[in-house]
């Protein structure tokens, strides 16, 4: 392997790569500096506040597990479970059976 692709790996593996996403309100995550006293910047990541959480669906007599964040638990909590898997859905950030 090349050790300028060496590199890029390691770069790679210091993020963890797997799915942050809301599936609520399809919130990422991000990518920013760390900016020290020099100006000197470093790559960091800005991490959602994300939870496994389990809500009961009435309509079809049934528990749900969703990936959400914080901000998502409060939307639905204002809006409904109904309402916001429907438009979660319309947007594509979920896909339910």
């Amino acid at each position: 392997m090349q050790p300028a692709l060496t590199i890029y790996y390691r770069k790679l593996k210091k993020y963890n790569n797997m799915a942050k996403v809301c599936q609520v309100t399809g919130r990422k995550r991000m990518i920013g500096n760390n900016v020290a006293h020099s100006k000197l910047r470093t790559k960091r990541e800005f991490s959602l506040n994300l939870k496994n959480k389990k809500f009961w669906l009435e309509s079809e007599q049934r528990f749900v597990t969703l990936k959400v964040t914080c901000k998502g638990i409060r939307h639905i909590e204002k809006n409904g479970l109904e309402s916001v898997l429907r438009d979660a859905q319309k947007k594509g950030f979920i896909n339910l059976v």
